[in-house]
């Protein structure tokens, strides 16, 4: 089956034009759509944790667009063996490689003055934002593991050779535990809050070396809103670190 049939089937809407942008919005371009594949770019989800990182999106549409996404060959689904015997949908290998688009998108986006950071901001989200705007230069000499719980969801990040990963897990021994709302690890990150001022709210909880915590929180930095580059061939749009 070729996949302008599975396109096709998919959904009733095309641009009908050849050009690879044209197609690509064919794929993902439908409302919610790249947000699902956002949610999904960690792993399998249940139906119903998908729902939870989106919500604003009703069950039904969600519903439609996973069977879009699972006919264009970008979702499967598949049921867990037991004891979980429950249905998760998981991108195809064809649909992680969205994530280095996702990463130059989000911070092209992420220039506009008028991007606002008082809503919605998910565990995926969260994720997702520290691969892409982990600054290398910021990490020269840094070597440590730290456990992520973010909304009490479990994830290793290790620092070393000037490069982060981040993944789903717990980490056997880490530097320090960092646990809190998405939100307030932004507002520390990204936000210019004080990380004391943070830990002496409760609005981030630290087990470990607070120093550790505290310098793997700031190894990270947003393009400049437009119009505020520091030099005109810099416009912030490589993905930093090159991890």
């Amino acid at each position: 089956m070729s996949l302008w049939y599975r396109l096709c089937m998919a959904t009733n809407r095309t641009y009908e034009d050849s050009c690879g942008v044209a197609h690509g919005l064919d794929l993902v371009g439908e409302r919610w759509a790249m947000l699902v594949v956002r949610e999904l770019m960690l792993g399998a989800k249940r139906f119903g944790d998908i729902k939870d990182g989106l919500p604003g999106i009703s069950a039904n549409v969600l519903s439609h667009r996973l069977d879009e996404l699972e006919r264009a060959g970008l979702v499967t689904r598949r049921k867990l063996p037991k004891p979980a015997a429950v249905w998760v949908y998981d991108l195809t290998d064809w649909a992680r490689e969205l994530e280095a688009i996702m990463q130059l998108f989000g911070r092209w986006a992420a220039r506009d003055p008028r991007h606002r950071k008082d809503l919605h901001f998910g565990v995926a989200s969260l994720i997702l934002s520290l691969r892409t705007n982990f600054d290398a230069t910021l990490a020269s000499g840094v070597a440590l593991t730290v456990q992520l719980r973010p909304n009490d969801e479990a994830y290793v990040a290790r620092v070393a050779r000037k490069k982060l990963t981040i993944q789903p897990g717990e980490a056997s021994e880490p530097a320090a535990t960092i646990s809190g709302d998405p939100r307030m690890f932004a507002a520390v990150t990204y936000g210019g809050r004080p990380f004391a001022d943070a830990l002496a709210t409760g609005d981030l909880v630290v087990a470990g070396d607070r120093a550790a915590a505290e310098r793997f929180l700031a190894l990270y930095i947003l393009p400049p809103i437009v119009g505020q580059e520091s030099s005109g061939d810099d416009l912030g749009l490589s993905v930093a670190g090159e991890h």
